[in-house]
C-alpha cells in the first residue's frame, strides 16, 4: 500500500510540473508576438500581423497606384533632366549620360552641339576631338565611338532622322532600351518607362518587384499601371530618387510618402535630419538642367566654369 501511494505522488507531482512548464512556454509565446504597448493583453502586435498575412497583388496595386498619384502632386513638374532641343541632341545626351550626372552632361553638351549639330556633322567627326569635347562625361573613348557609329546609322540608314519605333532605335550604337524609351518618351511622346538605378532601387524599396533585371523590372512595373502613365510615372520616381530616397542614406524623416513605404526607416527619420539631406528645389540647391522648363521651381545650373 505505501508503494502504491508512493508511486501516485510521484505521478501527480510529474504532471504538475509538465503543466507548469507547459504554461511558461505558452507565455513566452505570448510575450513574444504580442505588443507590450498595446491596451489589449496577449493580441498580435501589427508586426506580427504583417508577417503572417503579406500583402496581396491587389493592396500592392493599390498602394503602387496611390504612390503615383501623391507624387505627382510632389513633383507636378518632373522633367527629363537633359537639356535638349530635337530628337537627336536627347540621344546624344542620353548616351553620354551613362555612368555620370546630368548636370555634367548639360554642361559638356552646348559646345558639342555647337560643333556637331546634326547626325553628318557628327558622323564625320575627328575621333579625338570628339573624345575631347566629351571627355568630362567619363568613358569618353567609349563614348566617342558610340556616338559616330549611331550618327553614321542614322545618316545611312534614316535619313538624318532619330527614328520613333523602339525596334529602330535599339539597332543604333550605343542605344539599348532604357536610352531608347528615355527618346520615344520624351521626344516623341511614346510611353516608356525608364529602369534607371534610381527607378530599380525605389520600386524595390516599394516592394512593386524584386527582379534586378531592367527588362524584368520593365515588365512587371509595366503591367501595374496604365500604358499613358509610364512616362511621367518614370520621371517622377526618378526626381524622388534623386531628391529624397537615395542609395545610401535616404531621408525617410522628410518623406511625403513614407506613409506607403514598406521600407520606411532604413534612413534618416529624424525630420530635421531629413530635411539636410534633401537635394536639388528640394533643399533649396540648384537643378541639373542650364535651361529647365518654365514651371520648374528651382534655379537653374550654373554653366561649366562658373560658380553660384
Amino acid at each position: 500500500m505505501r508503494k502504491t501511494a508512493a508511486k501516485k505522488a510521484a505521478a501527480k507531482k510529474a504532471v504538475a510540473k509538465k503543466t507548469a512548464a507547459k504554461k511558461t512556454a505558452a507565455k513566452a509565446a505570448g510575450e513574444a508576438v504580442t505588443d507590450p504597448a498595446g491596451p489589449a493583453a496577449g493580441k498580435p502586435s501589427a508586426k506580427a500581423a504583417k508577417a503572417v498575412k503579406p500583402e496581396s497583388r491587389v493592396a500592392m496595386v493599390r498602394r503602387a497606384r496611390r504612390i503615383n498619384r501623391e507624387l505627382a502632386e510632389v513633383y507636378p513638374y518632373a522633367h527629363p533632366e537633359l537639356d535638349f532641343r530635337n530628337p537627336f541632341e536627347l540621344l546624344v545626351a542620353t548616351v553620354l549620360s551613362a555612368q555620370t550626372t546630368d548636370l555634367r552632361v548639360n554642361q559638356t553638351t552646348p559646345a558639342l552641339f555647337a560643333k556637331y549639330p546634326t547626325p553628318e556633322d557628327m558622323a564625320a567627326a575627328v575621333p579625338e576631338e570628339l573624345e575631347e569635347l566629351i571627355r568630362p562625361t567619363g568613358f569618353f573613348r567609349a563614348k566617342a565611338k558610340s556616338l559616330l557609329g549611331l550618327s553614321a546609322a542614322l545618316r545611312d540608314n534614316f535619313g538624318s532622322e532619330v527614328p520613333g519605333r523602339l525596334e529602330d532605335l535599339v539597332t543604333l550604337p550605343g542605344v539599348g532600351r532604357k536610352t531608347a524609351n528615355v527618346v520615344l518618351g520624351n521626344a516623341f511622346g511614346v510611353p516608356g518607362v525608364t529602369v534607371d538605378t534610381h527607378f530599380g532601387r525605389l520600386v524595390r524599396r516599394w516592394k512593386w518587384t524584386e527582379q534586378e533585371d531592367p527588362e524584368k523590372v520593365e515588365a512587371e512595373v509595366c503591367a501595374i499601371f496604365p500604358k499613358a502613365e509610364w512616362t511621367m510615372l518614370s520621371h517622377r520616381i526618378i526626381f524622388h530618387g534623386r531628391r529624397i530616397c537615395h542609395s545610401r542614406k535616404p531621408a525617410c524623416g522628410a518623406c511625403p510618402i513614407a506613409h506607403l513605404c514598406p521600407s520606411y526607416g532604413e534612413g534618416e527619420t529624424d525630420p530635421e535630419k531629413a530635411k539636410k539631406l534633401l537635394k536639388y528645389e528640394k533643399g533649396g540647391y540648384p537643378g541639373q538642367r542650364l535651361s529647365p522648363p518654365p514651371d520648374y521651381p528651382g534655379r537653374p545650373a550654373a554653366p561649366v566654369g562658373t560658380t553660384e
